[in-house]
């Protein structure tokens, strides 16, 4: 899907702005959805980004900027808009099914927010301030089905060679965003959106988007009742809910029913902590007090408001790095559903390119990451 030629230094895509608090945050999720006084004056920026992001995309289709393949069918799991749309949680479900088509896999990241800027695998026990949050939550949650290796490293293609110079046997590799990361040639594109769709269809700093939509993906995936208008790709619907159990941090499971009727104080530091307390109040739990922060805040210096007798309950995602300073809290586990049609997809994708690599696997490029 990208072009090959001479590999100048890489050009880093332009950043999505990052709100300082989470009630910075809902105020620009609100900016987003109209084309209100304050996205039309902040669209002549967005104009800039515009043009940084059709100048970059054009660079690789001309090749002056190179995309490498790992020698695997790759499968990115991403979206075009900024904000959480559950990508995690997707990649996991994906990491299942393969495996229970006997297909090894394996994922591979940035690990986005992590104190390192190395390459490495990721264990189940690896702190989340070394590998990022999200792949310490998948390497945790797909630890029970067998090997499933995870590497992180800033550069995609770096992570991959990783992973299958120490996993040669790898079948698919997944990888965790990188929509846009356009160094990683990928055989299959799997867009999600959350409910907000695109919002007010302009691109950031104006809008929600990180490039132009609609844009060419091979699956779409949507939460809300209907794919982002302009879609054109096969669209699947997107159910996301809330596990019936929390977890405690030594594995064992909590009926959700067994914490109605008690007050709770919920925590949730991702892109959309809202919904998170909503879904938990769907759930009849009482919520004494709710606290939003930062998407990835790392909860080192976190220290808790209210009585600490009263239980403290966390995304999944909080809960590899709440842990370690707060084994009390309860994790509820966010569960997605897509339909049979979607996987109907995606096997008949992986009849035609699997079975074709692991008869014969291309070798591995030798060009330096």
């Amino acid at each position: 899907m990208s072009a090959s030629g001479p590999q100048p230094p890489r050009a880093p895509a332009p950043p999505a702005p990052t709100p300082s608090s989470p009630k910075a945050e809902q105020r620009l999720q609100k900016i987003w959805q109209l084309r209100g006084p304050v996205a039309w004056a902040l669209w002549p920026a967005s104009l800039v980004y515009r043009t940084l992001v059709a100048l970059r995309r054009w660079l690789y289709h001309k090749g002056w900027l190179r995309a490498e393949h790992p020698g695997r069918p790759v499968i990115v799991v991403g979206n075009v808009i900024a904000g959480g749309a559950g990508k995690t949680p997707v990649v996991i479900a994906l990491v299942k099914h393969l495996q229970a088509r006997g297909l090894r896999t394996g994922v591979i990241s940035r690990g986005y927010g992590r104190s390192t800027q190395d390459c490495r695998a990721v264990r189940p026990d690896s702190p989340a301030s070394e590998v990022g949050d999200e792949p310490a939550l998948i390497a945790r949650s797909v630890a029970g089905g067998g090997t499933v290796p995870v590497f992180v490293a800033p550069r995609r293609i770096t992570a991959a060679r990783a992973l299958l110079a120490a996993h040669p046997d790898t079948d698919v590799l997944i990888c965790d965003d990188g929509l846009q990361h356009l160094s990683l040639q990928r055989d299959l594109e799997i867009c999600i959106f959350n409910d907000q769709g695109i919002g007010n269809g302009f691109l950031l700093p104006a809008g929600p988007l990180r490039e132009p939509w609609p844009r060419a993906v091979d699956i779409v995936l949507h939460a809300g009742s209907a794919p982002p208008r302009g879609t054109t790709a096969p669209a699947f619907a997107l159910q996301r809910s809330l596990a019936p159990y929390a977890l405690q941090s030594d594995g064992h499971q909590v009926p959700l029913a067994h914490l109605r009727g008690h007050p709770l104080y919920a925590v949730a530091a991702v892109a959309r902590p809202g919904d998170f307390f909503a879904m938990l109040r769907a759930q009849g739990l009482t919520l004494e007090r709710t606290e939003a922060l930062p998407d990835h805040y790392d909860f080192d210096s976190w220290q808790r408001i209210s009585n600490k007798h009263i239980p403290l309950i966390c995304t999944e995602k909080d809960a590899v790095k709440l842990w370690a300073r707060h084994p009390d809290a309860l994790a509820v586990p966010l569960a997605v559903q897509m339909a049979p049609p979607f996987f109907d997809a995606l096997d008949g994708w992986l009849n035609q390119v699997a079975p074709g690599y692991g008869a014969a696997r291309p070798p591995l490029s030798s060009a330096p990451a």
